[in-house]
């Protein structure tokens, strides 16, 4: 199955979090839903109609709409049509047929082209897989401007060659990815940033803002970490309110470390006035997903009976 962002971690040693895990803290960088594809992914002129159609879910009306467009050399059209195959969108999903029009799409440099076609040749196997040449299209791409090629390149450059050039190398591509928007990227360049890494002098306050960037994009990660670095007062000045609002934020949409962190401030009373029966609520959160903090062990083992029954009522709800 093609992904949209490669997955390092085991590459990147001092530096993990430059790739996204599926863990609690983690994020990956996914293909854009059909309903919010842009028509500048296909080419600078696409292919209107049958991308009006593919916008409203006739894939099959895009489908015979593009074809004839597609056959006649039109590279959006081709792209639309690779998309349709490889997607199964009003076809049987079939990849090989997805790489021959993404191939033609491809010879003509259309930037999503030659991003879409080096995920497969990343992710096919023995049977359609060719690294070296995903390598060369990812950087085509990249160069070409694609935002998401952009990413995946930097974390090929840094598997490939984790020295000090190679990350010099990739930061130059996260950069390029963070500047057009993407949340991963921006979290990347924080963190060269914070370690003063890939030529980058360590910078905390600028670290913070592309935290800011990312975390402001519903980025799970970057907003733990913001609010940490807030409460704290790194990079900037000590805000606990927001820090504890940012943690909340992620806690609220799922992520159990963000859940164990703000039990922890209801704790404390960090940013929040104190509450231990909110705390335990939100632990018990984190602890149904499989995390587990000492401290707030600590915590239900002191609560009443009623203040412990209360918790789970409020833990249902949050």
């Amino acid at each position: 199955m093609r992904r949209a962002a490669l997955v390092l971690a085991s590459t990147l040693l001092a530096v993990p979090a430059f790739s996204q895990s599926s863990g609690p803290d983690g994020g990956r960088v996914t293909t854009p839903a059909p309903d919010s594809v842009s028509p500048e992914r296909f080419s600078e002129r696409p292919a209107d109609l049958a991308y009006g159609a593919y916008q409203r879910g006739l894939y099959i009306t895009a489908l015979n709409l593009a074809t004839p467009l597609a056959l006649q050399g039109d590279p959006a059209a081709q792209t639309l049509v690779a998309e349709l195959y490889s997607r199964g969108f009003g076809v049987r999903r079939d990849m090989v047929t997805a790489m021959e029009w993404y191939e033609k799409a491809a010879e003509q440099k259309v930037p999503e082209a030659l991003f879409q076609l080096a995920m497969i040749l990343l992710d096919g196997g023995e049977e359609l897989g060719d690294q070296e040449r995903a390598y060369t299209l990812m950087q085509e791409a990249a160069d070409a401007g694609n935002r998401m090629a952009q990413f995946n390149f930097a974390q090929m450059t840094v598997s490939r060659d984790p020295s000090a050039a190679g990350m010099e190398k990739a930061i130059s591509y996260y950069e390029k990815a963070a500047h057009a928007g993407l949340a991963d990227a921006q979290y990347a360049m924080a963190q060269a940033y914070e370690l003063g890494i890939g030529g980058r002098q360590v910078d905390l306050a600028e670290a913070r803002s592309w935290l800011e960037k990312a975390a402001s994009q519903n980025f799970d990660t970057a907003q733990i970490d913001l609010g940490a670095w807030l409460v704290e007062g790194k990079g900037g000045d000590r805000d606990q309110q927001a820090g504890f609002s940012w943690l909340l934020r992620a806690a609220a949409a799922g992520n159990p470390a963000a859940q164990n962190r703000v039990a922890l401030l209801y704790r404390a009373g960090v940013g929040v006035e104190p509450d231990r029966v909110t705390a335990a609520a939100w632990y018990l959160r984190a602890r149904r997903a499989g995390l587990i903090d000492q401290v707030m062990e600590d915590q239900l083992q002191g609560l009443t009976e009623e203040e412990l029954e209360l918790a789970n009522r409020r833990a249902a709800i949050l």
